[in-house]
């Protein structure tokens, strides 16, 4: 009986999710959710080669961190939404505008400073920017009033955090900000600068946001192979990542009661990948320490290329690359997204989002 009244309830707001009308998408952040603005920059974070995109539908790298789709491309394949293009492409124009468009660089983290080794990337106020540039360019092909419209029905996915330990205070050792701040005072640090973050997105008008916290970068296979003993999750790196992710939790909470809505939702995307790195044969894969593609101790040592081992089934596989999830790990991340538990997405999964938007 109770299952079938979960099931029921499932069906019902799936129900919701198919009925609500096209909305736009937007996405901020850095590689696990560029879908390929780096492609058209001079930096050395790019995923513009092979073996990138050998199951993506076109078999051809698109400046996706991955082997396949990603996680946008994933939402929007579940809740029907147009694919939505990079910012930068010079396909996103005219009535394309209406789906949204993708903001996100790899390499960027919240403060400005993260990622500077990769030169030219797009740091997050600069996506900010080109944000308002799109609405101009909405607004031209639309009128001012249907582009607010559009801005404020609008999903907005945004992936900060992770650069800002691996690409910044843990970078080298005794790195700027390692000896600037204490572990626990840089979290606070970035902490802070992420509200302003988010403070200006919802100024900017944007009314649901998607926010995910950091997974677990101790357990990625770039890390095992650099800082890891015995293929153990490197504990120094978890605990960044557990302290962060509380406090970004306390602060979107405290975000949406300075707003008076919940506006903001926290996606944990810590245990989302726990979940099947703790026991990947539970999820299909044969492991969750060694990448698909790369070279080294498992396969976590420098860049996916078309030189590096290459596993024949990428399904197989809970990491792509060092860093980035494959395909099939990023379908079960969307799925919680979607349906998941408060342990998973708080105050609300993506699927009654969608259904109370539609009441709306």
């Amino acid at each position: 009986m109770a299952s079938s009244l979960i099931f029921c309830l499932c069906s019902l707001v799936l129900a919701f999710v198919s009925a609500q009308p096209k909305r736009a998408f937007f996405i901020f952040g850095d590689s696990l959710v560029d879908s390929g603005n780096n492609d058209f920059l001079a930096t050395t974070a790019r995923a513009d080669a092979p073996p990138y995109g050998i199951d993506y539908p076109t078999h051809r790298p698109t400046g996706r961190f991955s082997n396949g789709l990603n996680i946008p491309d994933l939402i929007s394949e579940q809740l029907g939404l147009e694919p939505t293009l990079p910012y930068l492409s010079p396909l996103l124009v005219g009535k394309k505008l209406l789906n949204g468009a993708n903001f996100a660089s790899a390499g960027i983290g919240i403060l400005n400073d993260t990622g500077f080794q990769f030169l030219h990337i797009i740091h997050i106020y600069k996506q900010l920017k080109l944000f308002e540039h799109y609405q101009e360019r909405l607004s031209g092909h639309v009128g001012a009033q249907r582009a607010g419209e559009v801005v404020n029905r609008a999903l907005v996915l945004i992936t900060l955090g992770g650069n800002d330990f691996v690409n910044n205070y843990y970078l080298v050792p005794y790195s700027a900000r390692s000896r600037q701040f204490s572990l626990p005072d840089y979290v606070r640090y970035i902490i802070s600068e992420y509200r302003k973050v988010l403070r200006r997105m919802y100024d900017l008008g944007v009314r649901r946001v998607l926010v995910t916290g950091t997974g677990p970068m101790g357990c990625a296979p770039a890390e095992l192979a650099t800082r890891s003993r015995n293929g153990d999750c490197v504990v120094e790196l978890q605990r960044a990542a557990n302290l962060y992710n509380a406090q970004l939790v306390d602060m979107i909470k405290s975000l949406n009661r300075e707003i008076g809505r919940d506006v903001f939702v926290a996606a944990n995307a810590y245990q989302m990948h726990m979940d099947f790195i703790s026991n990947p044969r539970a999820y299909g894969f044969v492991t969750s320490k060694v990448a698909c593609c790369g070279q080294g101790p498992y396969n976590g040592v420098g860049l996916c290329t078309q030189l590096s081992n290459l596993c024949p089934d990428r399904d197989l596989y809970a990491f792509w690359d060092s860093f980035h999830p494959s395909e099939k790990a990023s379908r079960i991340i969307v799925q919680q997204i979607l349906r998941g538990s408060m342990e998973y997405m708080h105050p609300m999964n993506l699927s009654t989002i969608m259904a109370l938007d539609t009441r709306t």
